[in-house]
């Protein structure tokens, strides 16, 4: 198998993660629940005005490794689908990395050089090993308030675990005031929804 090849069974791999659901939504009753590649968006954006605020700040930030990392985090959903934290619980978690790990590299394997990189970005993202990793984190936890707000404004109720569920570790952002002052506003926009 070429390059070409490698990269094509890749791409259609990956393409699934728009028809796999976000399945900690449907699991609450909310209908037309987002894909994990919709997900996937919504963390890259986030991800993206975090780094241009940090670079603002005078945090040095790499934005390619914040965005490309943000689009490789979920990969291995295109695999495993997107397992609920209920599940994810059945299993300890060195087990659950260690499968997650093999997809991972079994997804990328082949790709040479570029397979490498992108496995590596996958890696910091799990271990949150660099600033940019934390950052894209703090995204991915925005990212679920965002659409937990969403869903609340469509009606949608139960979801008051995602929001009790916000005290997540921000350290080491160089701007961990401004990502829980972000928290904290989505929380009093919810506060200040019509109920019922």
């Amino acid at each position: 198998m070429n390059d070409a090849d490698k990269l094509i069974d890749l791409c259609s791999e990956m393409i699934r993660l728009k028809a796999v659901p976000r399945m900690g939504w449907l699991l609450r009753g909310v209908r037309d629940v987002e894909s994990v590649a919709a997900h996937s968006y919504g963390v890259a954006v986030v991800a993206m005005f975090l780094a241009d605020r940090a670079i603002s700040l005078g945090v040095q930030v790499d934005v390619e490794k914040v965005l490309r990392m943000a689009l490789l985090h979920d990969l291995t959903e295109a695999r495993t689908g997107d397992l609920p934290n209920t599940i994810k619980a059945l299993f300890d978690s060195a087990t659950f990395k260690a499968a997650d790990a093999r997809a991972a590299g079994e997804m990328l394997t082949g790709l040479g050089p570029l397979g490498e990189s992108y496995l590596e970005l996958w890696t910091d993202y799990e271990h949150r090993a660099s600033l940019e990793a934390r950052l894209v984190k703090a995204a991915d936890k925005l990212d679920l308030l965002l659409q937990a707000l969403e869903y609340e404004k469509g009606g949608a109720r139960s979801l008051d675990e995602f929001w009790s569920n916000t005290e997540a570790d921000f350290s080491g952002l160089g701007m961990e005031n401004l990502v829980i002052d972000l928290v904290e506003k989505l929380k009093e926009r919810r506060c200040a929804q019509p109920t019922g």
